[in-house]
């Protein structure tokens, strides 16, 4: 996990209107929410919207089948290949949702090109965090390479933390 200490810049504004472009999104679909679009309906329903609305909804409706995709990859026991799932997701939230910026995509394409499998941000957007799936054996190195990329940047150094992979919250009793 790398903490980009940029802080989060949704509070009202930009994250508001991105609400509510989707909720516009859904309302001129007619769809309860944009959850209820299928990635093989989506073609259809862009063709429906007004092109300033079509990333938003690209973004939600290929996020949402990303999630399944990794669910799908966890059950079967591979953690690997989320790699890609990651890299996407973050590429999603950049170029469509349009909530990344310039440090948490440093520090994404950096740990990847120093052996990260997959990174994207995460949490809030306009700032924060990113996640790299990065082998036991490139940890150090990966991390390295983000607080230099960063340095070079002129960007505050970034606070990274290490975490396994464990098996999930469950009921005991």
């Amino acid at each position: 996990m790398i903490d980009t200490r940029v802080k989060h810049d949704l509070a009202d504004g930009a994250y508001a209107e991105l609400r509510a472009g989707c909720e516009r999104a859904a309302d001129l679909l007619r769809l309860p929410a944009l959850r209820d679009l299928s990635l093989s309906g989506l073609a259809e329903a862009l063709r429906r919207l007004p092109a300033e609305l079509w990333p938003l909804v690209r973004h939600v409706v290929t996020e949402n089948a990303r999630v399944e995709q990794a669910v799908t990859l966890l059950n079967a026991g591979g953690p690997a290949a989320l790699g890609p799932i990651l890299a996407a997701g973050h590429a999603s939230l950049r170029d469509d949702y349009r909530v990344s910026c310039p440090e948490t995509d440093l520090a994404a394409t950096t740990a990847e090109a120093a052996g990260a499998l997959g990174a994207r941000m995460t949490g809030g957007g306009f700032g924060g965090s990113v996640i790299a799936l990065v082998p036991e054996t490139a940890v150090d190195t990966a991390r390295d390479a983000v607080a230099t990329a960063f340095r070079h940047a002129g960007h505050r150094a970034p606070r990274t933390f290490t975490a396994t992979a464990s098996a999930g919250a469950r009921r005991l009793v």
